[in-house]
């Protein structure tokens, strides 16, 4: 966030405040909408022809000029507006920004002239339903993030009727003189109502795996982003960026693949980012890593004696390793896994008795 001090600002006539856990970009559609225009003639007469606010993933950069003139008009906290942004997870999700690129753990819009051509946003039919003005969450753009806690069913990452990503902010394009606006409910491509949408139960290669992934997720939501968790979500997307890897040495994935009983790995499908794949191949891709993690080293070592990864792959690449897992790693090139050491291996002996969001 900026430190300078915006000059002062009258409040607007509307002034909503953020929902739980929106994102920025749904905040400022209501906003426009419920001051009766379009968002982007709200956007143009708010911040003029030089701030462009759609040709970017806002809800990505964060942009400090767009929150604090929210924050101002709405008489919202600062802090509070600055939460509808991703950039609050730096430094948790990922260690250090950058505009370009993959960024871990948040999903792509693959933006194109403000169209999204991706499926980087997610949604929960019975959310949507069950809210009293439909909206998007943070944990909605979320690679970590395939199941919904609250309704124990899969998130979707496209309309089913057209198969068109998610794109709410369009919903009043190619439209003159509309006064009343579509909510963020329906499909920009064909009108259908995402609340009708039928989100299938979540499927589970292993009960371990998907309890290891239910803690996990318990603690991120839980919000207290101790060094620990912060470490284990920084090798977690390691292993699953060596399930992505293309690598005519590297066989990881087909040895997962065999080890969980699944025929055909959607992972292999392609050898894209963890970032960019649509939502099952996130399922399954984190479910299988998610069952190395329940004990790092000795799974590890396993996968290694069976030829299906070697020591070099696991430091490739990766910049700022986390110490236990170097360790493991180092350990490895001899050809033995420190027992009971590292990561996945304290966290795989806890309890998790309670793994219905992935069963």
């Amino acid at each position: 966030m900026s430190k300078a001090a915006t000059p002062w600002l009258p409040l607007w006539p509307v002034r909503y405040k953020p929902l739980a856990d929106e994102l920025l970009s749904s905040w400022l559609i209501r906003l426009s909408h419920g001051m009766g225009l379009k968002v982007q003639t709200f956007c143009n007469l708010e911040f003029g022809n030089q701030r462009q606010v759609w040709n970017r993933d806002i809800d990505r950069f964060g942009p400090s000029w767009l929150i604090e003139r929210l924050s101002q008009r709405t008489g919202t906290p600062l802090e509070v507006a600055h939460r509808t942004s991703l950039r609050a997870y730096d430094g948790i999700l990922y260690r250090r920004f950058k505009s370009n690129g993959v960024l871990p753990w948040v999903l792509r819009l693959k933006m194109y002239h403000r169209t999204w051509l991706g499926h980087g946003l997610m949604f929960c039919p019975g959310c949507l339903a069950e809210d009293k003005e439909p909206y998007f969450r943070r944990r909605w753009r979320l690679a970590l993030n395939t199941v919904c806690s609250r309704h124990r069913c899969m998130l979707l990452d496209c309309c089913p009727v057209c198969q068109a990503g998610v794109g709410f902010t369009r919903t009043d394009l190619g439209q003159p003189g509309q006064e009343d606006f579509m909510g963020q409910n329906v499909c920009h491509a064909c009108g259908f109502d995402l609340r009708q949408a039928v989100a299938p139960p979540p499927g589970c290669l292993d009960e371990e795996a998907a309890a290891w992934l239910n803690q996990l997720w318990t603690e991120f939501e839980a919000g207290d982003f101790v060094p620990d968790l912060i470490e284990q979500l920084t090798v977690f997307h390691m292993i699953c960026s060596l399930l992505t890897r293309r690598n005519r040495a590297l066989h990881l994935a087909e040895y997962l693949g065999d080890r969980l009983g699944v025929e055909h790995p959607l992972t292999l499908q392609s050898w894209t980012p963890l970032e960019t794949r649509s939502v099952d191949e996130r399922h399954q891709l984190l479910q299988m890593a998610a069952w190395l993690m329940v004990d790092l080293p000795g799974r590890l070592g396993e996968a290694r004696r069976a030829h299906a990864i070697r020591f070099n792959h696991l430091l490739r690449d990766f910049d700022e390793v986390p110490e236990g897992y170097r360790r493991i790693a180092l350990s490895l090139q001899g050809g033995k896994a420190p027992a009971g050491e590292g990561f996945g291996a304290e966290h795989g002996r806890e309890e998790h008795q309670d793994h219905d969001r992935l069963t």
